[in-house]
């Protein structure tokens, strides 16, 4: 029979997905192709409007303690990063090429002096507390949380007042939406190249921001649905700018996607599940339990870790070996021969860069990363700097750095030798970093690396402040106290 190539393309390809191909042909031939057509496969749970449902209805009192402590340490951690990356060239290349087109100044640049709009301050405050990579990570899925969360939601109770008990639930919600999605599509989502933060991230600005706005469920599952439409982020962009760009597009985009809902804009009612939706176009993998179960009662905040050192999360283990190594045997540069590396697949796919030029590439340099920690021990934003990765003694000892791949090494995992020389091997391995849920970082490191950070952008008094503020997010009328207390001041006494 005669069948056109566009009626060839559409019967084939529906086939494969066992979907039912639209009506392009006529009569006896048509009926046929349909009547061999692979039956449709059971309808996906409803999971956008469940989880609509869920995040409507949540309410603070029924955060177990444990997870509000949680959700004020990311707090913590979040305004640390964002103010420490306020100075950042990609910072002020974002503020000047807003300005001219911001509007009304609403809201704060945490560490800045600056004022934009709700929306524009979103983004910026996202780029500026990804940019040194210190950011917090939920290690199932490699999602920092707090950005697209915090940005929006942050910028919103400047113009829209709400309470610190009801900006951490909403901080809560968020996380949780946005890391029960990664979780049902990772790792093959990211695996297909998406920068997950920010394609699932700007679910949980969208629903937090909603939940600050008293979506209806139906707003929000229009919400959800408008967040689904505005996926951001591929992992090409690592190293760049536009790495950072990512979490705070996602969290102007969730906040836009939220602002429309409340006044009715509408959406699918099933944005992530249907055959044509989110999770089914941007993944090889669906596991819609994952966004579901336990609502309520299974929190992903409580997975939530925070960086003790400014670059991607698998290089981590390598680092802390070879600071635990340097500070064990007093190692330096000049004694080193050798260092090799026995790595998880994941550590060259994503920081391979045996060459780094900036800052921003040393981030994904795991020979960068593990010569600093041996020359500087440590690991910070300054070790990452222009600087830093063009420091001569460092280039000199990256090129004594031979990762080799091994698949039965673990992505947390890895193992470190160091061959001097006066002929000794040095040999650490890490089962787990510092800065893992078996390891994590106490709210006092935190609160050292948060001081840090803000080093030279806000006086001592003004830290501790805001640190306060943080810390006691829950007792405060107004969340917008948190935004105005990070803006720098002048002060004898600083």
């Amino acid at each position: 029979m005669n069948i056109d190539r566009r009626t060839f393309l559409w019967t084939s390809t529906a086939a494969a997905a066992g979907v039912m191909a639209p009506d392009l042909s006529i009569g006896a031939e048509h009926a046929t192709l349909n009547e061999t057509m692979t039956p449709s496969p059971t309808p996906a749970p409803e999971v956008t409007r469940m989880l609509a449902r869920y995040i409507v209805e949540a309410q603070y009192e029924q955060l177990p303690e444990s997870v509000r402590g949680e959700g004020v340490r990311t707090l913590l951690n979040w305004v640390g990063v964002a103010v420490g990356g306020s100075r950042h060239e990609t910072v002020n290349v974002a503020v000047e090429a807003l300005r001219p087109f911001s509007g009304p100044e609403q809201a704060t640049i945490l560490g800045r002096h600056d004022r934009l709009n709700v929306m524009d301050a979103a983004f910026v405050n996202g780029v500026s507390s990804h940019i040194f990579d210190y950011d917090d990570t939920h290690l199932k899925t490699i999602i920092h949380p707090a950005g697209p969360v915090a940005s929006a939601i942050l910028a919103l109770a400047e113009y829209h007042p709400v309470s610190g008990q009801e900006f951490l639930n909403a901080l809560v919600l968020g996380i949780e939406t946005e890391c029960r999605i990664g979780n049902a599509v990772y790792p093959d989502h990211y695996d297909r190249g998406w920068h997950i933060t920010g394609t699932a991230g700007v679910f949980g600005a969208a629903a937090a921001a909603g939940k600050l706005l008293a979506l209806s469920e139906q707003q929000m599952v229009w919400a959800l649905g408008l967040a689904a439409s505005q996926p951001v982020g591929l992992r090409e962009s690592f190293g760049s700018m536009n790495k950072s760009f990512n979490p705070g597009r996602a969290a102007a985009n969730g906040l836009f996607a939220a602002i429309l809902a409340g006044k009715n804009f509408t959406s699918s009612n099933q944005m992530i599940e249907a055959k044509r939706g989110w999770a089914n176009t941007i993944s090889t993998k669906q596991d819609y339990r994952e966004i579901i179960d336990g609502l309520g009662k299974r929190y992903e905040a409580l997975l939530n870790t925070y960086k003790p050192f400014a670059c991607g999360i698998v290089m981590h283990p390598a680092i802390d070996a070879a600071i635990q190594l340097r500070n064990a045997d007093k190692v330096t540069a000049d004694q080193v021969k050798r260092i090799d590396l026995r790595v998880n697949p994941l550590v060259l796919e994503l920081t391979g860069k045996k060459a780094p030029r900036t800052g921003l590439e040393g981030k994904f340099s795991i020979y960068h990363a593990v010569a600093v920690a041996i020359v500087q021990g440590a690991a910070g934003e300054k070790q990452f700097s222009d600087q830093a990765v063009n420091d001569p003694s460092i280039v000199l000892l990256r090129d004594k750095v031979v990762p080799v791949i091994d698949a039965a090494i673990k992505p947390e995992q890895v193992d470190v030798a160091i061959t001097l020389i006066d002929g000794r091997t040095l040999h650490k391995f890490i089962e787990h970093a510092v800065g893992s849920l078996e390891v994590p970082m106490t709210t006092g490191q935190l609160k050292v690396k948060f001081a840090d950070l803000a080093e030279g952008i806000l006086g001592r008094q003004q830290v501790q402040e805001l640190m306060d503020l943080c810390l006691r997010v829950e007792d405060l009328p107004s969340a917008a106290a948190i935004g105005k207390a990070a803006v720098p001041v002048v002060s004898k006494f600083s």
